[in-house]
């Protein structure tokens, strides 16, 4: 807690700053025993340079060579990482530390699980060449620093982190059958993930706008710790999946991406948070391309090697020349993969 409150920057540095100083120190990263965390980035395998950082800030490529006609101007959802820093900027200073607080609070309680992930994407036998190679970040000079572990209130324990490794599923399992939802609207992809999310945990399907306020959802989009917060707050699927926490695949390959998927879902039998860039050359039930977008990770089959979501973007609904697209999906593992890593954040939620 400590070292969160000494390193956040107060509104007069921020305000003097330029985007990429913003970025930097509202990114911050912290050791976590033998994990790295980073703000609103999630556990990263090493600390990115400032390069790095700039090229998260950057938007991401939309449009792949030859494709034509594809092009939709609509904001699905998610919070892109220069609206994550604006955000977080334009926070009044004891505001911001106490977001900031209750993020690592979570990736304390998670490290473990950070860990199980982590030396599962260096298993061995787990990585084959990455469908779509991304550089892999370079840990910088700059230290980075552990906060302390909070008491914890008595009375109250907290999840246990079960062991990710070794993967003992089934060749197949779904959830969540019939808990599908569709967002009202087109930013609010995050607010109808986390209702399927909770209708299925509780049996109790609380409205979207209730969770736009709980998630802090606003017309740029939801955060990721954002939702992980709330399923860690607000539903007891962190009893079989442990503590969810935000992490960063861009080191894993679609092996590991499928392989985690099977436990999370095969295993503890609780949901995946899937942060992806909606595009048509990944989700071809699509007419266009959109933004960076929230679905619900809810099954999977190892011999067509597909993981199953419920897509809560109806492109209808928001454009009359769009497709039918909300509802059940099977997506290849490579696709959804390659979807995440099209994200600027490159992360998911588990």
């Amino acid at each position: 807690m400590k070292q969160v409150t000494e390193t956040s920057p107060n509104n007069l540095q921020l305000k003097a700053a330029d985007a990429s100083a913003q970025a930097s120190s509202i990114m911050r990263c912290f050791n976590l025993e033998e994990e790295n965390y980073c703000l609103g980035l999630g556990f990263v395998d090493q600390v990115p340079t400032g390069a790095q950082l700039q090229e998260v800030m950057s938007p991401p490529t939309v449009r792949a060579d030859g494709e034509v006609g594809v092009e939709q101007d609509i904001p699905t959802g998610d919070l892109t990482p220069a609206a994550f820093v604006a955000e977080r900027a334009a926070m009044p200073t004891s505001a911001r530390v106490t977001t900031e607080l209750d993020e690592m609070q979570a990736a304390w309680d998670g490290r473990a699980k950070a860990r199980e992930l982590r030396l599962l994407a260096e298993a061995p036998d787990a990585p084959e060449a990455s469908p779509t190679p991304t550089p892999t970040p370079t840990a910088t000079a700059t230290p980075t620093v552990a906060p302390t572990q909070r008491v914890p209130t008595q009375g109250t324990p907290g999840p246990v982190t079960p062991s990710v490794v070794p993967v003992t599923a089934p060749g197949s399992a779904y959830i969540m059958k019939g808990f599908q939802t569709s967002q009202e609207k087109g930013y609010w992809c995050g607010p109808a993930t986390f209702q399927s999310i909770d209708w299925a945990d509780d049996n109790q399907k609380d409205t979207q706008a209730s969770w736009a306020k709980d998630l802090g959802a606003t017309t740029s989009g939801t955060a990721i710790s954002a939702m992980v917060k709330q399923t860690n707050l607000k539903t007891a699927w962190p009893k079989s999946a442990g503590t969810y926490i935000v992490q960063n695949v861009s080191g894993w390959n679609s092996k590991t991406f499928m392989t985690v998927h099977e436990k999370h879902l095969g295993v503890y039998k609780a949901p995946v948070i899937e942060h992806v860039q909606l595009l048509k050359r990944y989700f071809p039930y699509l007419a266009f391309n959109h933004s960076g977008h929230y679905q619900v990770g809810r099954g999977y089959d190892r011999a067509k090697n597909t993981i199953a979501i419920f897509e809560v973007f109806n492109e209808r609904r928001f454009n009359s020349r769009g497709n039918v697209t909300d509802g059940p999906k099977n997506i290849p593992a490579s696709a959804l993969f390659n979807a995440t890593l099209a994200n600027s954040f490159k992360n998911i939620g588990l």
